[in-house]
């Protein structure tokens, strides 16, 4: 796997993180078009994206950190096919090093379906293996999902 660091995504990065967030997350959190995707990206302040990427230039994952009301949030995808392989702890592992503390969004439950129809599987268990603590009395409530704050702070 390649790792690639870049501060904005080309239109055909662009293109194969919309597709890879459309076939990994949940079908209510997918976007039509591009352009909504786009919206998304261009709402991110001081973005910093890693691509994830194959030995054919394909992209296979995606993590970005970015500024959000004065603290450091992250969103991180990874293509089914490269789940347990150290791939998403290294990206963490990253983070922490160029900053202190990381905050996110995770769903907690399995009631989502995604594209294929098949369970979203949530990532918690994850996230608390690499260290995250789960803020319960903060979430994320909206029509289309429903997630929990997640924290990791330098020791």
């Amino acid at each position: 796997m390649i790792l690639t660091h870049t501060i904005s995504l080309s239109a055909k990065e662009k293109q194969a993180v919309f597709k890879l967030w459309n076939l990994e997350y949940p079908k209510r959190l997918n976007y039509v078009k591009i352009e909504e995707f786009e919206y998304y990206l261009d709402g991110l302040e001081n973005p910093h994206h890693v691509l994830v990427k194959d030995e054919h230039n394909g992209i296979l994952g995606w993590f970005v950190d970015f500024k959000r009301e004065n603290e450091i949030w992250f969103a991180m995808i990874l293509d089914t096919s490269i789940h347990g392989k150290g791939i998403g702890s290294n990206l963490l592992e990253k983070a922490k090093k160029k900053n202190g503390i990381l905050n996110g969004w995770v769903i907690d439950s399995s009631e989502y379906l995604k594209k294929d129809n098949l369970i979203y599987r949530s990532p918690l268990e994850f996230y608390l293996k690499n260290d995250f603590k789960i803020l319960k009395e903060t979430r994320l409530e909206s029509p289309r999902i429903s997630a929990v704050k997640i924290k990791w702070t330098a020791n």
